[in-house]
């Protein structure tokens, strides 16, 4: 019921050996794909621990392409469309270890909502996620239980 203006997404690349990867990640929001590139840095290295922001206050490369707000999303599409990473390599051997991820829509506005995977949530190697051509390439969000509605 209104207009989806930022999207945060804070990632945490686990800080263990060959957790890094120089893969595309991508972040799902509303029925669009959104590139998890920050403007300057290199991204996923091991021990990894960044925040992208899109829309307002934009932190990654190519902003006005990667912008909730063109075309418009609202936050009625958030119940139709699944929150997701997707990891996207060419290369073999260029796995990522996922170890937490928060994803947020319009964080202090009204209708704020944030999506996690319910696996990671402790930092321990059980609760990290490798994501690869060969183990699986998309982490699924679900809405948090304790973050406002």
């Amino acid at each position: 019921m209104s207009e989806i203006t930022q999207i945060k997404a804070h990632v945490m690349t686990a800080d263990i050996e060959h957790a890094a990867t120089g893969a595309w990640i991508y972040l799902g929001v509303g029925g669009r794909e959104f590139v998890l590139d920050l403007v300057g840095k290199t991204d996923f290295v091991q021990g990894a621990d960044d925040t992208y922001v899109f829309g307002d206050g934009a932190n990654v490369e190519n902003a006005q392409y990667n912008d909730p707000r063109t075309p418009p999303l609202d936050t009625d599409d958030l119940q139709y469309f699944p929150v997701y990473l997707r990891f996207e390599s060419s290369q073999s051997g260029a796995a990522w270890c996922l170890e937490w991820v928060l994803v947020t829509v319009n964080e202090g506005q009204r209708g704020e909502r944030s999506y996690e995977h319910p696996s990671l949530h402790t930092v321990n190697e059980r609760h990290r996620i490798w994501l690869d051509n060969s183990y699986g390439k998309t982490v699924y969000l679900r809405p948090r239980d304790d973050g406002p509605r």
